[in-house]
């Protein structure tokens, strides 16, 4: 359950209401998701951070799919369920097939598993890597 009410745009301030308008002109959606309505109940907070959602996500040096798969590993490392979830929905979106995840979560799995390994035993980094 939600700390905080998820606002529909009735409930939402003028300001959160212009957020969600952005939302919806920038994804070409009618579709608002809770997170973004969470947010909501703190206008500036709301604005900032969709502003920087689009301006790191935007097409770059980087493939948006990539981005979004890269969103996905991290979310995996962090445990966010919602995270998880809404970018893998919008990993797929962009061509992620289910060979690609499973391969991506493999590679989450190994780079976790040898970080652990390598930060319990300490092993100093090579000269080579530096």
């Amino acid at each position: 359950m939600t700390i905080v009410p998820i606002l529909d745009d009735d409930a939402a301030s003028p300001e959160a209401k212009a957020v969600f308008d952005d939302i919806r002109k920038t994804r070409n959606t009618d579709f608002v998701n809770n997170f973004w309505r969470a947010l909501a109940h703190d206008p500036v907070l709301l604005r900032r951070t969709w502003e920087s959602v689009k301006e790191v996500m935007a097409p770059g040096a980087l493939d948006p799919l990539v981005k979004e798969m890269i969103y996905v590993a991290v979310s995996a490392t962090n445990n966010c369920e919602y995270c998880i979830r809404s970018h893998t929905a919008s990993a797929r979106a962009k061509g992620m097939t289910d060979e690609m995840l499973m391969e991506l979560i493999a590679v989450v799995g190994m780079a976790n598993e040898t970080n652990r390994l390598v930060n319990g035993l300490q092993v100093p980094v090579d000269e080579a890597f530096k």
